[in-house]
């Protein structure tokens, strides 16, 4: 009996990667208010070193407009202005001599509805790695020599792991949706 706990339980685990990785691209999501996770990806050359950038300066958010880079080493901050620059996120940062300062212009409706649809895309990819962690756990289920009432029982524990986290992703997605539509 144990081992067959181990294939819902493996199967578990599978899902809340799938849950954990559409948090991540979610986050990548800006909804129009300024947000320290969208310079994630930006790094910084920082002694021959390409260092991330909340490793060598401050990153926060003042108001919802505005992000603020504060360098823990001043003569950081043009090098930390070119990588932002260079980053292909499209900000603008100004350099007031001490710190950066990023404005985060609020998005347009085409580029909401646009946004609405990168989420729901990744929903649905995360849906599918979902559906997919059953199915494998199904097929192992099925291969087992236990009786079809245990399997019976095994596989309805499945199904409702799945539903349990594609309903997750939905109350996921509904609230990022939200996010990006409320101005």
């Amino acid at each position: 009996m144990d081992n067959n706990q181990e294939i819902i339980d493996s199967s578990e685990v599978n899902m809340i990667s799938a849950i954990s990785h559409l948090e991540t691209e979610l986050a990548k999501i800006r909804a129009g208010k300024a947000n320290p996770i969208m310079l994630k990806g930006v790094s910084v050359e920082y002694y021959g070193n390409m260092t991330p950038l909340n490793q060598v300066a401050s990153v926060s958010t003042p108001n919802a407009q505005t992000i603020s880079i504060q360098p823990w080493e001043k003569d950081m901050l043009e090098e930390i202005e070119k990588s932002i620059i260079n980053s292909n996120l499209g900000l603008n940062p100004v350099n007031n001599g001490e710190s950066l300062l990023i404005n985060i212009p609020p998005l347009t409706e085409e580029r909401r509805v646009e946004l609405t649809k990168i989420a729901k895309s990744e929903s649905e990819a995360a849906k599918v790695s979902i559906r997919n962690s059953r199915k494998d756990t199904n097929n192992k289920i099925k291969a087992l020599d236990i009786s079809e009432d245990l399997k019976s029982n095994l596989e309805i524990d499945s199904q409702e792991l799945t539903d349990k986290y594609i309903k997750k992703v939905d109350e996921m997605f509904t609230l990022k949706e939200k996010d990006i539509l409320t101005l």
